[in-house]
């Protein structure tokens, strides 16, 4: 196995929003690293940065097919996680998460690698406990709509503990909640990025239900940081541990900052929320604070300030060549 400062390291989902920026942050601290990813909702255009790097290798695979490599640590982050996205496909989506798992479980398995699994917030489903601690198992929908993601999630956290107490795999299982930031995909219809984008552009921003449903959103820098502490911290410490920012807003503040940010024009309107969208939600870092001395630094308004200078800078060359 190679030292801390010389590791390879694989990275499935790697050419996505936060599998790119984990690349980009791996290669900087000196690893070697393989992005693995399909391409329906990642993209070259993420990592084109990247390509220079003689320690970066890109390949295109999609993970219900095994893989077959030589690495110290894998990072599982392939998924499509917006509602538009997974929704699309919902068998694909399951088939992902799940026998995506079973594929990156078993290369651990053979080959003796550190696995982290990226698991989600929506594995608490619309809860009935608030915030969101750990040891709460959830109230989720095994036959709605979101269920092809959400129960697919919840079925890779058992497949990565049944290989850890079967097989002695080392894992590490970290609940993620709302992140935005640069490389967002701009139609994936999540609330930032379809607000920014919106806003940009001089549309009505479209808010599902009566705009008091909350949320917490955790700059993307924030969230790569934890990543790297929770798989260098201690191999008995498997999680599933919580990252994400705490601070909960609501939607219809939200909306109103990016408004504000952006000084658009564009004006509030109102649909129906959607099957099962969750009414709150906020993760409890408890955990995340005492085991990992870690808690998200960057404040809202400068993480959006941040990620509307990228939508500002995409729409801006997408509308050049369109001319």
């Amino acid at each position: 196995m190679n030292n801390y400062n010389n590791k390879k390291i694989l990275v499935t989902g790697g050419a996505g929003f936060i599998g790119s920026h984990l690349c980009e942050k791996l290669l900087s601290k000196g690893h070697e690293v393989i992005c693995v990813d399909n391409y329906y909702t990642g993209s070259k255009s993420n990592v084109k940065n990247l390509l220079d790097y003689s320690k970066f290798e890109l390949i295109r695979h999609d993970i219900t097919f095994p893989l077959y490599l030589e690495v110290d640590e894998i990072y599982n982050l392939a998924c499509p996680a917006s509602p538009i996205h997974y929704q699309y496909d919902p068998v694909q989506t399951i088939k992902t998460s799940v026998h995506g798992a079973i594929n990156m479980l078993g290369l651990a398995k053979r080959i003796g690698a550190k696995i982290f699994q990226a698991s989600t917030s929506e594995v608490y489903g619309d809860p009935e406990i608030h915030p969101q601690h750990e040891s709460y198992w959830g109230k989720v929908n095994p036959i709605g709509v979101r269920s092809c993601y959400d129960e697919g999630k919840r079925c890779a956290e058992t497949l990565f503990f049944d290989y850890h107490r079967q097989h002695n795999v080392t894992i590490k299982v970290a609940r993620i909640f709302n992140t935005y930031g640069p490389r967002m995909h701009p139609d994936d219809g999540r609330v930032v990025s379809n607000f920014i984008v919106q806003a940009l552009l001089g549309k009505n921003i479209t808010i599902y239900g009566d705009g008091t449903q909350t949320r917490s959103f955790c700059f993307i820098d924030d969230l790569i940081k934890s990543f790297q502490l929770f798989m260098n911290s201690n191999i008995d410490f498997k999680g599933p541990i919580n990252l994400g920012n705490p601070t909960e807003f609501s939607i219809l503040e939200l909306a109103e900052n990016i408004i504000e940010i952006t000084s658009s024009k564009s004006k509030l309107v109102f649909k129906s929320l959607p099957q099962d969208d969750p009414k709150q939600r906020q993760p409890d870092i408890t955990l995340a604070k005492e085991r990992l001395n870690w808690e998200p630094k960057i404040k809202l308004n400068e993480g959006l300030k941040n990620t509307i200078e990228y939508f500002e800078k995409r729409l801006s060359l997408e509308s050049k060549r369109t001319v």
